[in-house]
């Protein structure tokens, strides 16, 4: 395996750079002297300046270039492989967001199916080391039996989001068997941290919160059956992706799967809980949320809970920075870079 490690000088391919995962990422291989091509479109999805406050710390970067394109353009993907021959790819761009899904379907088999099939078959013709590509937690659906295990039925999605991350799945694992393409697929586990996505419910707790809104919590207020989510850090994430680049599959068909989560789901109303004691810590001021309790919304999952143990197996690791210190670190970076007023 020493031959793929992550070493200086090599060239990493990592689309969706502007994304919260994808930042991160970037800076992590920058950090070690690789060479990063960030590939990103900067959507409007979410808030434009928050991507481009990203992108400002990753440009000092001596090593990085930055590529504004889509993956949904064939040519622009493929001009991008064979100007830059990248080692490895570490696909992230997607559009993300299960509730999004049913309000705007073409979005998700533009990019999701579309464009990842851009860049295998961008793999195919200018062969890298290792692709690896965002999955998600979103696969299992309903499923009951906890934790979830790679090996579980995730042939019934409730989503559209949730089936087309099944099929990126599932043309990984083709073009893995008849290109030889060696490629890793991760299920992510309801990422959270600083800089993270807007769209996601903590941070949208916290904004509107400081906007004098009250929060709309789907569980339809039974703490007693309570929704459960696997809260991964963002540096559990990023710690796991670095690790599996300098692994790719050799035996067999060249696929594999890996669940990236905490392995210790948290009822969402702790989750709530902690972040209102983050938040209160960060402006030195007690914080409480308005909450308004509505019914599970289309597409939503009762629970999410990560069995770690092929991860850990794979390159002994597995996430597990507590909610109390993630949450905390977000919210000291929110109230900074928002300027929330302090007491």
């Amino acid at each position: 395996m020493e031959d793929h490690a992550i070493v200086a000088g090599k060239v990493y391919l990592v689309t969706g750079a502007a994304g919260f995962i994808g930042y991160y990422v970037t800076k992590r291989l920058l950090e070690q002297g690789c060479t990063v091509v960030g590939l990103d479109n900067v959507n409007d999805y979410y808030d434009v300046h928050l991507k481009r406050a990203r992108l400002a710390e990753l440009t000092p970067h001596k090593g990085f270039v930055f590529v504004e394109a889509s993956i949904a353009d064939h040519t622009a993907v493929m001009s991008l492989f064979e100007q830059y021959k990248p080692a490895a790819v570490v696909h992230l761009a997607a559009q993300a967001g299960v509730r999004y899904s049913i309000e705007n379907p073409d979005a998700y088999i533009e990019s999701n199916i579309t464009g990842f099939f851009h860049i295998l078959e961008a793999c195919r013709h200018f062969p890298v080391e290792h692709l690896v590509y965002a999955s998600s937690s979103s696969v299992y659906g309903a499923n009951k039996k906890v934790p979830f295990e790679e090996t579980d039925f995730v042939d019934h999605p409730v989503s559209l989001y949730a089936a087309t991350k099944k099929s990126n799945e599932l043309m990984a694992h083709t073009y893995s068997h008849l290109y030889r393409i060696p490629a890793t697929g991760l299920r992510f586990f309801t990422v959270y941290g600083p800089m993270g996505r807007p769209d996601m419910a903590y941070f949208g707790f916290a904004d509107r919160y400081f906007a004098g809104k009250p929060i709309h919590i789907f569980n339809n207020g039974d703490f007693d059956n309570d929704l459960y989510r696997d809260f991964t850090y963002i540096d559990d994430i990023v710690t796991g992706i670095e690790r599996l680049i300098a692994q790719p599959p050799m035996d067999g068909v060249p696929h594999r799967v890996y669940n990236i989560g905490n392995n210790s789901p948290e009822k969402l109303m702790t989750f709530i809980e902690t972040l209102e004691r983050a938040l209160s810590k960060a402006t030195g001021r007690e914080i409480l949320f308005d909450k308004i309790f509505e019914p599970l919304k289309p597409g939503d999952v009762p629970a999410t809970y990560a069995s770690t143990d092929r991860l850990q197996q794979a390159v002994d690791f597995k996430p597990e920075t507590p909610i109390e210190v993630g949450l905390q670190r977000f919210a000291d970076w929110y109230v900074g870079y928002y300027e929330v007023n302090k007491a």
